[in-house]
């Protein structure tokens, strides 16, 4: 079975709606492409673990997506720590476009997806214009309060 290593921090980086939410709130941020991820992956047979960097503070429960924070490591240090863990890492996908990790998977003989092309894939696979409204609406804490009918 397939298993993708997601750079979570760099992808967030290659999509524009999600990077400027990341600038003000990066726990919103983290949420966001973590649904789009489980959601991306909920139709498919593969292993999918998403690396962001720092301490994990609250919980984010996706099915089908296991969720790392790299502690006093860096994600980039987490993610080539689990490529070197592998049994089998040409079933690997790595999805990032930070050059050092790119180049560790490459050596170790991972597939890999740039974070640029794994973004249109996500954006692509099946989101309507009518989700992607929703989604940018939830940066607003006033539609928090208009669905959970809080005045």
């Amino acid at each position: 079975m397939k298993h993708y290593i997601i750079d979570g921090n760099n992808l967030i980086g290659k999509i524009k709606a999600l990077n400027q939410i990341h600038r003000k709130n990066k726990k919103q941020s983290t949420e966001k492409i973590a649904f789009m991820i489980g959601r991306y992956f909920s139709n498919r047979k593969a292993n999918v673990s998403l690396h962001f960097d720092g301490v994990q503070t609250d919980v984010i429960r996706v099915t089908g997506i296991k969720i790392i924070y790299s502690g006093k490591l860096t994600a980039d240090e987490k993610i080539k720590n689990e490529i070197g863990k592998s049994k089998n890492p040409k079933n690997i996908i790595l999805v990032t476009s930070d050059r050092n990790v790119a180049d560790f998977g490459r050596v170790c003989s991972c597939q890999l997806i740039k974070s640029e092309e794994f973004s249109k894939q996500l954006l692509s696979s099946g989101f309507s214009d009518e989700e992607k409204t929703k989604i940018d609406e939830l940066d607003n804490p006033e539609e928090f309060k208009k669905l959970f009918g809080i005045k």
